[in-house]
């Protein structure tokens, strides 16, 4: 909402607070300033010059040598101009003077005769026809107001001004408007309000013989307001509208139309006016458009209407989209001699509704939308009619005709202090409440708080908080600490969560997020059976599409669709991980939410080692140890002989490895993709030892390799979990660094090395004592596994 401070001091005086005073004051109070604008701020060192003498250029046919009084000395303009004679008041643009858009004027040469600065145009000062309607725009601005030479050109144009920009919040539809803003800083600065009641004298006659106003759905429009104006004479509108109107980012057009927008801004109600001679029958109807009505608007584009959409209708058509825009065939042109003013109130959601569908949202749909006072509309139709007589461009019929079925009753709310200043963390006396209140406009009976009709936002005993608290100063509130006296934080759910995220993030895979819904298809892409429980997903009721109808019950169709647009955006490597939710059905018909930990990978340096690493180091990080993996052939979505369950303590937790070669084609992946899914359920809940201050080794280590001849069938897990169960309290580490098959080996084989490493806490070893260890899991190994000494 734009707030011109001149017009804005027609109501409030605040002449004497800064600009920058002014908005941090407004700002602080709830209407939050968002740019500050000096309508002068590119206009400098121009002014009002008079031409006193004019002789051709001595080199050109078409240059004119003029001589220009710029008060109290001359100075010579060289122009091209044709328009220009002598006694000719011009805009003089000085040497080293500024032009709107940055231009700068200096003295200069002419075909070698001297010019002193340069006579200006309305272009040339941010301006046109609409502004000056007497004016040419490709020629000189001749200046017909009453100034004088070497008067500043800004207040001539109505530059001398500061237009701030606020930024209204949606439940404020009153503060986009003058009147409104105005309110606030009459209450911010605790400033006495002036505000005009309009008085129309009127002419004779009656409107109600004139025009007939149905309103068929009052829910639609709850009030219909109009007056007439006859014997209207259309012309421009005086200067003072004209600027009031430019600074607030209207463009003036005629005086009836000038009107409504000026009043649509000093209120905040939107109105529109009728060229009454093409209402067929003198009759107005407020009905939703009937199968295949169509209208042309103001801006000269057809629309078809729906059932659905409110009109204002003549005896035979739509004339008006309600609260959108007027209709091409009631528009206000030159010879209009009649004119209907209407101000109503509309249903804000059917205006939203209407505007979208036909995509064009409008500066009347933008407030209607939010709902605005149905008690304004009577006393804007006559702010209008009043306008009309004071431009003398008509005369006001006598009457008003005012559809109004079902007045609405102000709204009360009981004022309580002490909840009040328990909410506000205050102590802020009734008396000072109720000063605060009244400042704004609200009344009282009693207990009870009378709400202004313009302020629909508030409707409980919080809302007068609000109210409260925003003019006795946010920073007058003491800072205290809430009841409960404890200081917050994250809960031992989300520090695993924060801790899993970190984990994955410290081995270079990055965070992602997608969306809970999916496609059935999903399933069908990673190999899913036709019976699985998996196929039992909770359908949207109203899916935007096929694609997102229902929310998947596995995370992996995801992660494997961000893989393969990664891909298909030629990253050559990514890693990728998401703490996602996946959604079952539970017995009670809601969804049960258990999250998965998911990762994704392709590119160089990954393999099933390299993953089965990343996930072992998120398994060490969460302290959660015993993690065995364990071959798996059974899930369509991963290759057979690359992937393996991982489980803790016999509880599967999750599944990691190659994606299967056919699913890799039904996403368009062209390179190895590995992915791991684990129950993050399952790793919060599980058990983690506390950490233990284990001091550092006072005895050395010694180690010991061995290599013994399995079936080839046995896992290097299974090997290293028999040696830890063997190796007793003197082992304290396995390490792998050979597996063989080949020549010595017997077919069906393979040969395993590892190397051992022995310490006491107690003593310095001895062969002795290596030798009993060594030998002990050599013995295991052969009765629990068949693997002998090589």
């Amino acid at each position: 909402m734009l707030l011109s401070r001149e017009w804005l001091s027609e109501f409030v005086n605040v002449s004497d607070i800064s600009d920058k005073a002014f908005a941090d004051a407004m700002t602080l109070s709830g209407s939050k300033v968002e740019t500050i604008e000096r309508l002068d701020d590119e206009i400098k060192n121009v002014v009002v010059g008079r031409v006193t003498a004019m002789e051709r250029h001595p080199d050109s046919d078409h240059l004119w040598v003029c001589q220009v009084d710029v008060g109290g000395r001359s100075i010579q303009i060289v122009t091209g101009a044709q328009n220009v004679t002598v006694g000719s008041l011009v805009p003089a643009a000085l040497d080293g003077s500024m032009l709107p858009g940055g231009k700068e004027i200096r003295s200069g040469k002419l075909r070698g005769v001297v010019s002193d600065g340069m006579m200006c145009s309305l272009g040339e000062l941010g301006l046109d026809a609409h502004d000056f309607p007497d004016a040419i725009e490709d020629g000189i601005w001749l200046i017909t107001d009453d100034c004088a030479p070497g008067d500043d050109i800004v207040p001539v144009i109505g530059a001398d001004n500061t237009v701030i920009d606020f930024e209204i919040t949606p439940n404020r539809p009153d503060c986009l408007s003058i009147i409104g803003l105005a309110r606030e800083a009459s209450a911010t600065f605790d400033r006495p309000i002036d505000l005009h009641e309009p008085v129309v004298k009127g002419s004779g006659g009656n409107v109600s013989d004139l025009v007939s106003i149905t309103v068929e759905d009052p829910a639609l429009c709850p009030r219909y307001t109009a007056r007439m104006v006859k014997n209207v004479r259309i012309a421009p509108s005086p200067k003072w509208m004209r600027q009031r109107l430019r600074a607030s980012g209207v463009r003036p057009i005629n005086n009836i139309v000038d009107i409504t927008n000026y009043v649509m801004l000093e209120y905040g109600q939107p109105m529109h006016a009728f060229d009454f001679s093409c209402v067929s029958g003198g009759k107005i109807i407020v009905r939703t458009a009937r199968p295949g009505e169509t209208i042309t608007t103001l801006d000269d584009k057809p629309h078809d209407l729906t059932e659905n959409m409110l009109c204002i209708c003549d005896g035979d058509k739509p004339v008006c989209v309600a609260g959108v825009m007027g209709g091409a065939n009631s528009e206000i042109i030159g010879d209009t001699a009649m004119v209907l003013f209407e101000s109503a109130n509309f249903n804000g959601t059917s205006v939203r509704r209407t505007a979208a569908a036909l995509g064009m949202r409008t500066d009347s749909s933008a407030r209607f939308e939010k709902g605005l006072d149905v008690m304004n509309t009577r006393r804007v139709v006559d702010r209008a009619c009043e306008l009309v007589e004071l431009l003398g461009c008509g005369e006001v019929v006598d009457g008003v005709v005012d559809v109004f079925p079902e007045p609405k009753a102000p709204t009360r709310v009981k004022l309580e202090p002490d909840r009040i200043n328990a909410l506000l963390g205050t102590d802020v006396s009734e008396d000072e409440m109720r000063s605060i209140l009244a400042k704004l406009s609200f009344g009282f009976d009693g207990d009870d708080v009378i709400v202004p009709s313009w302020r629909g936002d508030v409707e409980h005993m919080a809302d007068l908080a609000e109210e409260g608290a925003r003019f006795y100063g946010y920073n007058s509130i003491p800072v205290t600490l809430h009841h409960g006296g404890g200081s917050g934080g994250y809960s031992d759910y989300q520090k695993t969560e924060n801790l899993a995220g970190l984990l994955c993030r410290m081995n270079g895979y990055s965070e992602i997020i997608t969306y809970s819904f999916g496609s059935p298809s999903g399933l069908d892409k990673i190999g899913t059976p036709a019976d699985s429980p998996l196929r039992d997903q909770i359908k949207i009721l109203n899916p935007l599409g096929e694609d997102t109808s229902v929310m998947r019950t596995r995370a992996l169709p995801s992660m494997l669709d961000i893989l393969a647009r990664n891909r298909a955006n030629r990253n050559a490597a990514v890693k990728l991980y998401e703490i996602a939710k996946i959604y079952r059905k539970s017995p009670d018909g809601l969804a049960f939410e258990p999250k998965v930990l998911t990762l994704g990978a392709y590119g160089d340096g990954m393999d099933f080692y390299a993953l089965k690493g990343a996930v072992q180091s998120v398994l060490d990080g969460l302290k959660i140890a015993g993690a065995e993996y364990a071959p798996c052939t059974d899930d369509a979505a991963y290759h057979p002989g690359r992937a393996a369950y991982v489980t803790v303590d016999g509880r599967c937790i999750g599944v990691l490895g190659q994606i299967h070669p056919a699913v890799q084609k039904n996403y368009g992946l062209d390179a190895d993709a590995y992915c791991a899914e684990l129950d993050f359920e399952a790793l919060e809940t599980m058990e983690k030892p506390a950490a233990l201050y284990v001091p550092l080794p006072r005895y050395p280590s010694m180690s010991r390799d061995i290599a013994v001849v399995c079936d080839a069938s046995v896992t290097v897990a299974a090997l290293e979990k028999c040696i830890a169960a063997a190796g007793g309290e003197l082992l304290r580490g396995i390490k792998l660094f050979d597996i063989y098959t080949g020549a010595g080996i017997a077919a069906g084989k393979k040969s395993v090395a590892f190397s051992l490493t022995l310490r006491s806490d107690d003593s310095t070893l001895t062969d002795d004592h290596a030798d009993e260890t060594v030998k002990n899991i050599l013995s295991a190994l052969e009765r629990d596994l068949g693997a002998v000494i090589r």
